[in-house]
């Protein structure tokens, strides 16, 4: 006979069931488990404060994100600003090497995307099937 896998016996806040796996010798999750309640508090203040420091930082530096080419050359950009204004030594060479390296991908990547956007709007119409009639 097989066993149903155990799941926590807490109710979340919308009034579904938990449905993640109790800690060993309990029958609740670590985040709804009463033993565990100063240590959820921590890690969830810990987790506002990474938030809250993640959305200035990125305010900031003028990052958006990460999703698109320019978004990647911004970020390129504030590390090899800041490595230059580091101490010149052979890690700040190697760094900087790395991030051109980077960035001279990031070109080639560019260059693809625009060269493709051209292939298909030339070629794009000529794929679309003549209707007869």
């Amino acid at each position: 006979m097989v066993s149903a896998a155990r799941v926590c016996r807490a109710t979340k806040e919308d009034g579904s069931a938990c449905e993640a796996p109790p800690l060993t010798e309990g029958d609740f999750c670590f985040w709804h488990d009463p033993d565990h309640a100063q240590e959820v508090a921590e890690a969830q203040r810990l987790g506002g404060l990474r938030r809250r420091k993640e959305k200035a930082v990125s305010a900031a530096y003028e990052i958006e994100g990460l999703a698109t080419v320019e978004e990647i050359r911004r970020l390129l950009e504030i590390a090899v600003t800041d490595t230059l204004g580091l101490e010149n030594t052979v890690a700040r060479a190697r760094t900087l090497a790395y991030l051109a390296q980077m960035a001279t991908k990031l070109l080639e990547v560019r260059d693809f995307e625009e060269r493709l956007a051209a292939l298909e709007a030339a070629v794009g119409p000529r794929l679309v099937p003549k209707r007869r009639g």
